[in-house]
């Protein structure tokens, strides 16, 4: 089972741009897991859970060496049209356990400079 040090994190967003999560996964010992049969499922939210913003897209750069990324897209944070948003990470192991590894709150910031 993965586990976190600090479980709850907070995070400021900026609208209008991507966002990544990157997570290192090790055990006790500080070795890195090998997250071959893991999966990882990410989601944003209102505080009440009823408007769903999102999924991170789930990639591993170097699966074996516990590297993951979470990311959103500019196309999902320009819709987070809330000061406040939750956000949650659940692990699945090769065991099929599930547990939420981090969790906390996103506050959603303007972004000004725009592209032309």
């Amino acid at each position: 089972m993965i586990t976190v040090e600090t479980p709850n994190k907070d995070f400021i967003v900026d609208r209008r741009s991507d966002f990544l999560i990157r997570l290192i996964c090790k055990d006790g010992d500080g070795v890195a897991i090998d997250l071959a049969s893991y999966t990882f499922l990410a989601s944003v939210w209102n505080k009440e859970r009823t408007d769903h913003f999102g999924d991170f897209t789930v990639t591993f750069p170097d699966r074996a060496n516990g590297v993951v990324d979470l990311k959103l897209t500019d196309d999902q944070t320009v819709l987070f049209n809330e000061n406040i948003l939750k956000y949650d990470i659940l692990v699945i192991d090769p065991d099929g356990d599930k547990s939420y590894v981090l969790q906390g709150r996103m506050f959603i910031d303007e972004g000004y400079t725009e592209q032309p």
